[in-house]
Order: C-alpha cells, then sequence, then structure tokens
C-alpha cells in the first residue's frame, strides 16, 4: 500500500508529499529549589504525535468525497492511517487516529486544496 487512508469503501486518499510530523512528548516533571530536575514518561503511550496533510489542487467531487468522510467521523472515531517507518528500512505502518481539524480552501473552477491535521490514538 502507500501512504494515506481509505476514505469510502475501496478508495484511497494519498496526501502530498509535504506531509509532516510533530511529536509531543507527555512529560510529569518536579523542579528543585537548587536547579535540580526530574522527568518521567507520563503514562504508556507518553508520546502524543500529530500530522499535517494536504491535498493540493484536487478535484471537488475528491475533496467532497474526502470532507464528507472526516465529517461522518465527527473528531471522534478513529480510523486507519498508513505512514512511513523509518524502523522498517522504507517500509510503512499503519496507526489509528482521529482528525479534529480540517479546512478546505476553493482554489479555481473545480479545484479544491484540503488541510486536515490527524491526531495518533493508542486504542484497539
Amino acid at each position: 500500500m502507500t501512504i494515506g487512508f481509505i476514505y469510502t469503501g475501496s478508495s484511497y486518499a494519498t496526501p502530498d508529499k509535504t506531509m509532516s510530523k510533530k511529536s509531543d512528548p507527555k512529560v510529569l516533571l518536579s523542579k528543585f529549589g537548587d536547579g535540580y530536575e526530574q522527568r518521567v514518561a507520563d503514562g504508556i503511550n507518553s508520546l502524543q504525535e500529530t500530522y499535517s496533510i494536504q491535498f493540493k489542487t484536487r478535484t471537488k467531487e475528491f475533496i467532497d468525497d474526502v470532507v464528507g468522510f472526516l465529517d461522518t467521523q465527527k473528531g471522534v472515531s478513529k480510523f486507519a492511517f498508513r505512514i512511513p517507518d523509518s524502523n522498517s528500512g522504507g517500509g510503512e505502518k499503519e496507526i489509528k487516529v482521529v482528525c479534529n481539524t480540517y479546512n478546505t480552501v476553493y482554489e479555481y473552477d473545480n479545484f479544491y486544496t484540503l488541510t486536515a491535521t490527524l491526531r495518533r490514538v493508542y486504542e484497539a
């Protein structure tokens, strides 16, 4: 397969190559008066990850279908997202994500751009 997600039945959405990943470790921190501090990971899945994806200048029909899919998820339901996996020698892996934020830009005629932020979730 390739990077992206299934949005309707068997239709696959592959984002532009400018996808970015932001990692934000959750850490419990205790600071002491002499400048000393202690840190410990907050939970077993303490690495929060978000992915910024874009579908630039795509057809109206494609963007409408992907937006319809994201609308039905309502930022609550998780879905599978395939990402690059640098630990597997150039392979890919599938993670679960939710999408709380997405934006449509009406470019021209029947061509739109969609940007979305996907947040990784750690659940079955």
